[in-house]
């Protein structure tokens, strides 16, 4: 799942966005506490790059294509935060499409006030991506309470040296380089997955993934030991809930930042499959879970 792993779910990745709507006069949400910037990857801290394990090849990780379904809704929240109730859902559909991967993730959130205030958010997350990790493109609608907030379009690349750069289209025409060694979502999805079977504990890289036009982020991930899954579903799609599932837990730091506290966090469980039976996203003052309600298999293409 690439939920900036990912999220996205972003995400995102990231769980990827900023919210810029305004609440009531003059009060505004805290950059990145859309959900879908959590894509993550599926998709840090400082990192190292030269340090971290290579990006896995679609070749070297085997996913099922799939469509999700989760219910969405707040998880807890700490003392002072503002955030009552959030709930809505998210489809998630990772894709094959020959070359590359498509993703696609649609959010609709509703997110209650302590002040009484309600903010209906629909996003709209479509991504492709070249299966060797090369070439890039992202298309991101947002509306606020039915009302346009943003969109972002683009496409971006990398080079075989890591050299990359990325290409804005909207909201405004701009290029920029990428950090040196940056990953596209799924490629950092696929690493995941492949650190996960290796035992590997800790994985480390900058994910850029066009959720907002704030750039790439330094993701760093814990995963945990593999054990059996632990959600169940009716129907096909309760077959693709099987093998091993990894709890994987990722924090999401700016660039470069060199600030110890995340902007946020984000858990996966996730199936070696590439599903993800369970998300949790913690903005610090609140948290908000993701439960897998539906899930079917995507079919193959025919390249």
């Amino acid at each position: 799942m690439v939920l900036e792993a990912g999220c996205g779910l972003r995400e995102t990745r990231r769980w990827s966005g900023a919210v810029r709507a305004v609440l009531h006069e003059g009060t505004r949400l805290p950059t990145r506490h859309d959900p879908s910037a959590a894509v993550l990857g599926i998709a840090a801290l400082t990192v190292v790059l030269s340090t971290s394990p290579p990006v896995a090849r679609a070749a070297d990780t085997a996913v099922t294509p799939h469509r999700a379904l989760y219910q969405m809704q707040l998880a807890g929240t700490r003392t002072g935060s503002s955030v009552t109730g959030v709930n809505g859902r998210m489809v998630f559909e990772w894709a094959d499409a020959c070359e590359g991967w498509t993703i696609e993730q649609r959010f609709q959130l509703t997110f209650q006030y302590a002040e009484g205030n309600r903010v209906e958010m629909v996003t709209n997350y479509t991504t492709w991506e070249t299966k060797d990790g090369r070439s890039y493109r992202f298309n991101v609608r947002r509306l606020m309470n039915g009302q346009l907030d943003e969109e972002v379009r683009g496409d971006a690349s990398v080079d075989a040296a890591g050299q990359g750069r990325v290409r804005y289209l909207r909201p405004e025409a701009r290029e920029e380089a990428l950090p040196v060694g940056a990953v596209f979502p799924t490629a950092h999805t696929l690493d995941l997955l492949r650190a996960a079977r290796a035992n590997e504990r800790f994985v480390a890289h900058v994910v850029f993934d066009g959720s907002d036009n704030e750039g790439p982020t330094d993701v760093s991930a814990a995963i945990g030991a593999g054990g059996r899954p632990r959600v169940t579903l009716q129907g096909p799609g309760g077959a693709l809930l099987a093998g091993t599932v990894y709890p994987v837990r990722m924090a999401f730091f700016p660039v470069g930042s060199g600030n110890p506290e995340p902007q946020y966090e984000m858990t996966l469980w996730l199936l070696e499959n590439g599903v993800a039976e369970q998300i949790l996203i913690d903005y610090g003052d609140f948290r908000v879970q993701g439960t897998l309600r539906e899930l079917e298999a995507l079919p193959a293409p025919r390249c």
